[in-house]
């Protein structure tokens, strides 16, 4: 099961292949300041919309970082009792998505995206850019592109899942549109904003010309 979290320990990352810290210094209106930031990857999102039953496939998986939110593990060399922290704080439910570490243009990413995660074999055609937005705007500012694509049975060709020899688990759940309503602030539900954003376009702003 994706949830079943063990030996949790925590230590403070010198190099990582992901994210680098920096520090920027600089003055502000003559007052000087110093502010703490994270270079990161942009990303790219797909809203997934199955016509054929009226449901939207999304994701559920681990985040390690919103887990170490809910439990505070801030601490070098701190272990987690995960009989006491369950996995399941650290489950998401999320839109298909993933960082543009490649070189590719977007649209191709989120095809590939697609198909390795949900099982979805997605013509670039049906691949409609909604628009693009910052992320973290404190901490990253990355920038994350949101695509829509509408999806029929006939397209799915595998179960998805995610690729494991990338150490990806992920469980593909559809959600009713009554669902998905009611989802959009349902705080019991941990999900991104970028999630709640793509619900408000589909509902009340997709058939605008």
């Amino acid at each position: 099961m994706a949830d079943k979290i063990t030996d949790v320990n925590v230590s403070y990352c010198a190099k990582s292949n992901y994210v680098t810290a920096f520090r920027m210094h600089y003055k502000q209106d003559g007052v000087q300041k110093a502010w703490d930031y994270i270079k990161g990857h942009d990303s790219i999102a797909i809203l997934l919309y199955n016509k054929d039953r009226d449901v939207f496939p999304v994701v559920r998986q681990f985040r390690p970082a919103v887990y170490a939110a809910k439990v505070k593990a801030f601490t070098d060399g701190q272990s987690i009792d995960t009989q006491k922290h369950g996995g399941d704080l650290g489950m998401t439910l999320e839109l298909c998505a993933g960082i543009m570490d490649k070189e590719k243009d977007p649209a191709e990413m989120a095809q590939a995206e697609v198909l390795e995660e949900t099982g979805y074999k997605v013509p670039l055609e049906c691949l409609k850019k909604v628009t693009s937005f910052r992320c973290g705007v404190g901490t990253e500012g990355t920038r994350q592109t949101l695509f829509y694509a509408e999806v029929t049975d006939q397209m799915k060709v595998s179960s998805g899942g995610g690729l494991r020899e990338e150490g990806e688990m992920i469980e593909v759940i559809e959600l009713s549109r009554s669902d998905a309503m009611k989802f959009i602030m349902d705080e019991s539900v941990t999900k991104p904003v970028g999630m709640m954003f793509a619900y408000m376009w589909f509902f009340f702003k997709r058939d605008e010309k």
